[in-house]
């Protein structure tokens, strides 16, 4: 147990102590029925209030959020150190569950259940707390079975049957323990009886119910459809089995979503998986009295588990990946017992010889490099978890193609205000999904923070195309025209989106700032032309004050302190419009000019060609540069 514990709290030592609200786990922290004492109604009795973040029917899984929230809020700390100690929990009950079914190496194989990368989803993303917890249930529930099986009597087939609806009442996976319990009977006996059928019938009827319910209560907050046939879904399941497979045996290059397969009942490979499927199913069931049931009852179980995700059933997740490491948080357990176990009795069947006591040590210095190396692999797969930031980049670059990634990593760049990487991930996402209206509205933002005008108005007149009653889309294409000196085309936008949404905060604020800065811009540059530079002076430094990055007052004002004479002043000005509007032609120019009265000839030189490069037209940014390269020529 102490080993076990070290494994585990190792494995997910950085979830523990770094591990951050990630993707999904934003319910913690939005959700209100998590948040108000009287949630736990909510959460049992009136569940659409968390179908916004949540589609499914899974009450257990909320109520646990629910009782943590009054103990440490929406710190992610607690959160992490209980799916750990649920998943420690598992761990034990795996290692407790196979030694009552006398499988060699039952220690040896709970010890890389704990360890393995492979359940790094599961356990450090605090979401996925519907594995770990519907696993307690689960096996709970199957040992709870095995004593009914070994004397029955009602309180044990009712205390079976609440654990199994508990664990239904975690994550639907648990429909499939009934016929899980069917082959432990077939593996034990090497039949099935009525009375087994008869005890376990109301188990299949219950399953189906609460399946049967979360899949209408699903269904009311997601219509998803694929086209697949059905051909093409039993290609997919096999192709799936291997995959798992070579997962747990393999585990590198684990990543939240898996590229999406292109599915062909043509392609010749994808006809091997089945075969491969197919055929080991035979060889294991010809070979059953010479190697036991053993291999083939794990092989049914690993199957039978893994059913409800092998996209026999349509669910939402499938338009972005068809497989999941949190899918076989359970049903992995039937391969490594077959492999594990296996292995294991062949080294105890070798010979009393020197040379088999050395493939013995060998043996046991092999399995302890492996729980070193997957207990190494967890920690650094478990890091991810820190930030969507390191969760969204380690996907996006396993994974190109997932373009729901890439706009949720220009999210937590954003968020970081690396803005410029942020605009990137949003066009990538919008190169998938050009009418991503969120993609869009972000990429605007984004736009908008580096001073991108422009750019950030043409995306939102894209925006607005697509959704026209976007409130917050027409407030920032109103900041867009704003910052572009056309605030009286801008005031019609943000009184539809007021109209739209009376809270908008931006377009509330907005609404009454705009007016107003523009209205003391326009005096200031009245003032000025008048030669009342002292006054125009304090009405532009006002607006500036108020706004730094307002570049319609920034120009009237470095225009001013050059006309004073004040040129050094003039020059920040001018550099700073440059860096806000470094495509913009005339800030260029602007810029070239106060280089060059200031003797920086070389540097207005680079300016005022940036200028005519980007508007071949100035004949002041023209005739500006010959003097620049004149003065340029004569200092060389």
């Amino acid at each position: 147990m102490l080993i076990l514990g070290v494994l585990t709290t190792v494995s997910y030592l950085p979830a523990m102590l770094w591990g951050g609200i990630v993707w999904d786990d934003t319910i913690i922290t939005n959700a209100l029925p998590l948040q108000e004492l009287t949630g736990l109604w909510s959460i049992w009795f009136q569940p659409s209030d968390l179908r916004q973040w949540e589609g499914h029917y899974w009450p257990m899984v909320y109520t646990t959020f629910w009782l943590e929230h009054r103990l440490w809020g929406t710190s992610p700390t607690g959160y992490h150190i209980v799916n750990v100690l649920l998943h420690f929990a598992n761990t034990l009950l795996l290692w407790h569950l196979l030694q009552r079914l006398a499988v060699p190496g039952a220690w040896l194989i709970a010890a890389v259940f704990a360890a393995h990368p492979v359940h790094v989803e599961s356990v450090a993303w605090i979401i996925e707390r519907k594995d770990v917890l519907s696993g307690l249930f689960y096996l709970t529930a199957f040992l709870a079975w095995m004593k009914f099986a070994e004397k029955p009597t009602p309180v044990r087939w009712f205390v079976t049957l609440a654990l199994f609806s508990l664990g239904m009442l975690s994550k639907s996976i648990v429909v499939t323990l009934p016929a899980a319990l069917l082959i432990w009977h077939w593996w034990k006996q090497g039949r099935i009886t009525v009375a087994n059928l008869l005890a376990l019938a109301p188990f299949f009827v219950v399953g189906w119910m609460f399946a049967a319910a979360d899949v209408a209560f699903y269904g009311k907050n997601e219509v998803v459809s694929f086209d697949y046939t059905a051909l093409e879904r039993v290609l997919i399941a096999a192709r799936a089995l291997w995959f798992y497979t070579g997962k747990l045996l393999l585990p590198i290059d684990l990543m939240g979503v898996y590229p999406l397969w292109e599915v062909n009942s043509l392609d010749p490979i994808a006809w091997g998986y089945l075969l491969a499927a197919v055929g080991l199913a035979v060889a294991l069931w010809l070979l059953r009295h010479r190697i036991g049931r053993g291999a083939l009852a794990c092989a049914l179980f690993f199957a039978v588990t893994l059913a409800p995700v092998l996209n026999f059933v349509d669910y939402g997740y499938m338009q972005f990946s068809l497989v999941a490491d949190r899918h076989q948080y359970l049903a992995g357990i039937g391969v490594l017992v077959a492999l594990i176990s296996y292995a294991v009795v062949a080294v105890r069947n070798l010979p009393r010889t020197q040379a088999a006591g050395a493939v013995r040590a060998a043996g046991a210095v092999a399995a302890a490099g492996v729980l070193a190396v997957f207990t190494a692999l967890s920690w650094q797969h478990a890091e991810l978890y820190r930030s969507d930031l390191t969760l969204f980049t380690h996907i996006a670059g396993y994974n190109p193609a997932a373009r729901d990634i890439h706009y949720n990593l220009g999210i937590a760049l954003a968020e970081n205000e690396r803005f410029a990487e942020a605009e990137e991930s949003f066009q990538r996402a919008l190169g998938y999904t050009p009418r991503h209206e969120r993609a869009l509205r972000n990429l605007g933002i984004a736009q908008l923070r580096q001073h991108r005008h422009k750019e950030a108005l043409a995306t939102y007149r894209r925006l607005l195309a697509i959704a026209p009653r976007d409130s917050a889309g027409l407030a920032n294409l109103a900041i867009a025209l704003h910052y572009l000196g056309k605030t009286d085309e801008a005031m019609p936008y943000l009184d539809r989106a007021l109209i739209l949404d009376p809270e908008l905060h931006t377009a509330k604020n907005n609404r009454e700032q705009m007016p107003k800065l523009r209205a003391h811009t326009d005096t200031g540059i009245v003032l000025a032309e008048e030669g009342r530079l002292d006054e125009a002076e304090k009405f532009l430094r006002g607006v500036v004050e108020i706004e730094p990055r307002y570049t319609v007052a920034l120009r009237p004002l470095a225009h001013l302190q050059r006309r004073q004479g004040r040129h050094d002043e003039a020059l920040v000005l001018y550099r700073k419009i440059a860096e806000l509007d470094p495509d913009e032609a005339i800030a260029q120019a602007d810029l070239g000019m106060a280089l060059l009265e200031l003797g920086h000839n070389e540097e207005a030189l680079a300016s005022l060609e940036q200028a005519l490069a980007l508007d071949p037209n100035l004949e002041e940014a023209q005739a500006n540069l010959d003097i620049a390269r004149r003065k340029v020529q004569e200092g060389q």
